[in-house]
């Protein structure tokens, strides 16, 4: 028997709640990148847009929402997310499992044409510089000419006083926006292990592991150079809040 949409609606709206800790502003920044696809998109019938980490998939969601012609893939490494996501918004997205930069993982999205939009929130920074760069270069060739790769995500300025400010306004923005919830990512997954319906999905999670975290530094005029190399023609920040920006790279 599957998960209960109950079930998974509750553990949905929950990740929902404790994202909001790490993203600043992070339904501002949900509406810029669907803003984005959605002015990329304009007048295409059937756009092909790739959410890349998408947890659950609330932007993939929100997308699809959007524009209800596309077809929204929501990838992630995490089975249990996508099991969540999938019970909860049902046939509006398709989910697949996949670790992004892994060789191939390209292949397991069963792509059947060039795609309109990638995008991405708080999940690229957990990519090594190396894998980042094949995974823009990948990326690049997968996409149309005109098409669009968002990355939304904590991103440096190049000055370390003015990352030091951004840090600090960003800071003071979420004090000044808080919600009410006191969870976070460690409290969540803590409170999902004890959920006897979550339990099979996690047992299959912790003994598959999860992907390495490599992590890289790249400042915002690092991740210009890398998308530039990969053959973005146009590429620029269109949005910021303290150090959260949305990267958009044209191909």
């Amino acid at each position: 028997m599957g998960m209960s949409t109950a079930t998974a609606t509750r553990w949905v709206e929950r990740w929902e709640h404790q994202q909001q800790r790490y993203a600043v502003d992070r339904e501002e920044r949900f509406e810029v990148i669907t803003d984005l696809v959605e002015h990329v998109t304009h007048g295409r019938p059937t756009p092909l847009v790739l959410d890349l980490g998408s947890g659950p998939g609330c932007l993939a969601a929100r997308i699809a929402d959007r524009l209800p012609a596309a077809e929204v893939l929501a990838i992630d490494a995490d089975p249990l997310l996508l099991e969540l996501g999938s019970a909860h918004y049902g046939a509006a997205l398709r989910y697949v499992e996949a670790v992004i930069g892994e060789p191939g993982w390209l292949d397991a999205l069963a792509l059947d044409r060039p795609v309109d939009a990638a995008v991405s929130t708080t999940a690229l920074h957990y990519l090594g510089t190396e894998t980042l760069r094949r995974v823009y270069r990948e990326l690049a060739d997968r996409l149309r000419p005109g098409g669009i790769l968002i990355n939304g995500d904590h991103i440096s300025p190049d000055s370390t006083r003015v990352c030091e400010l951004a840090v600090d306004i960003g800071r003071r923005h979420a004090e000044r926006n808080a919600t009410s919830s006191r969870e976070d990512w460690d409290s969540w997954w803590t409170s999902a292990a004890a959920d006897p319906e979550l339990a099979p999905l996690l047992a299959g999670r912790a003994a598959e592991g999860r992907p390495r975290c490599e992590g890289n530094d790249l400042t915002l005029s690092g991740h210009v150079a890398l998308l530039r190399e990969a053959g973005f023609e146009h590429v620029g920040a269109v949005w910021q809040v303290g150090p959260s920006h949305v990267l958009a790279a044209v191909r």
